[in-house]
């Protein structure tokens, strides 16, 4: 599995030339007015990893198939949006779809590109996303708890079950605070997830700053590193205008340009890697001789999980799972010198997967 991202934010704050370059497609339209983008544009990436590239030189592999990252590029919202203003709500279904939101915030100053707000504030934009977000919630869970009053005088438990939650939630948000602050048991987790409330998704702040300060920010993205810590969530400097030229150049032209802008790595890589951590993903590999493949799941998926990750009869016939350490791997030379050393290790079903993992499942049909 992958995981799908949705790129929120206020019209021109450089939302389209992101997705642009990340995908390294034009199908989103990059234009100075607001609501270029009309239907969310959908696009994936390939999550790089260099631990997948020298396995599969290790193993000799045909074919290298990195794990892979989907974009949802969403429409500019604006103040208003959850009453309908500039293109109303008929995109906060689609929010509703991605597992995390990269809220993407104007950080810098450049006179020849209007704000919809008319001022360079990238704080102040964040609090009336977040603001639209919520009350496109209660309006929710206003309408949820009407509908499911027959149920819960039925006597159906799932129901009563969700309608407090939602009732806890409603005054969360009443109080001004997103629904992802809430304090959710155990027993709670699986109905609260089919709640798909918008604020209760992780977020990160993605500070848009001119070519100059992408290596080290600006005054902006300080300010926005220091709301988002206040948030409890996470923030990255990327410069849309770098991530475009990049994604035209060929990968030897590509290193020397990230090297001219001090720059150890693209943006991508580092929203990538902030995903990943935002929501406890890791990785695990499969090669051979005909194919080098990574695999994203949920940390703590343990080894059937995992494996139903390649083919749900392989969770279901589990058996156990021929595991190696990347490290192992790597310092011993492949399977068979790793086989030899005693490196290899049968693991069972109550196997917890850790990152960097190469295994080999052996199932029932």
């Amino acid at each position: 599995m992958g995981f799908k991202t949705g790129i929120v934010g206020l019209p021109n704050v450089g939302k389209s030339t992101l997705f642009n370059a990340l995908t390294r497609t034009a199908s989103a339209q990059a234009a100075n007015f607001p609501f270029c983008t009309i239907e969310p544009n959908v696009g994936e990436v390939s999550v790089p990893d260099p631990r997948l590239d020298t396995i599969a030189e290790i193993a000799g592999s045909a074919k290298v198939i990195p794990a892979r990252m989907t974009f949802v590029d969403i429409a500019g919202l604006v103040k208003g949006a959850s009453k309908g203003e500039g293109l109303g709500n008929q995109f906060l279904a689609n929010i509703r779809e991605v597992d995390a939101i990269a809220h993407v915030l104007r950080c810098f100053e450049d006179g020849d590109v209007t704000h919809v707000e008319g001022r360079v504030d990238p704080v102040a934009d964040a609090e009336i996303i977040e603001t639209e977000l919520m009350l496109a919630d209660l309006e929710s869970i206003d309408k949820r708890l009407v509908n499911i009053t027959k149920r819960i005088r039925g006597g159906d438990k799932e129901a009563a079950q969700q309608a407090e939650l939602m009732k806890k939630a409603k005054a969360l948000l009443e109080d001004g605070r997103p629904a992802r602050d809430m304090d959710v048991d155990s027993e709670d987790v699986r109905a609260w997830r089919m709640l798909q409330l918008i604020t209760a998704k992780p977020v990160l702040f993605v500070c848009n700053v001119d070519e100059e300060s992408a290596a080290e920010g600006n005054a902006h993205s300080a300010k926005v590193a220091e709301m988002a810590a206040g948030r409890g969530c996470s923030s990255v400097v990327i410069s849309a205008a770098i991530e475009a030229e990049i994604s035209q150049l060929a990968d030897d032209d590509r290193n020397a340009f990230l090297e001219e802008m001090n720059l150890e790595e693209a943006g991508l890589d580092r929203l990538i890697r902030s995903g990943y951590q935002m929501l406890d993903l890791i990785t695990y590999f499969t090669c051979g001789p005909k194919e080098a493949r990574a695999w994203t799941i949920p940390g703590g998926y343990r080894a059937p999980q995992a494996a139903g990750a390649i083919h749900t009869d392989f969770e279901k016939g589990f058996i156990r799972s021929e595991t190696i350490s990347h490290a192992d791997y790597v310092s011993l030379g492949g399977e068979q010198a790793a086989k030899d050393a005693g490196k290899m290790r049968l693991e069972g079903k109550e196997y917890t997967v850790i990152d960097g993992d190469i295994m080999h499942f052996r199932f029932a049909n």
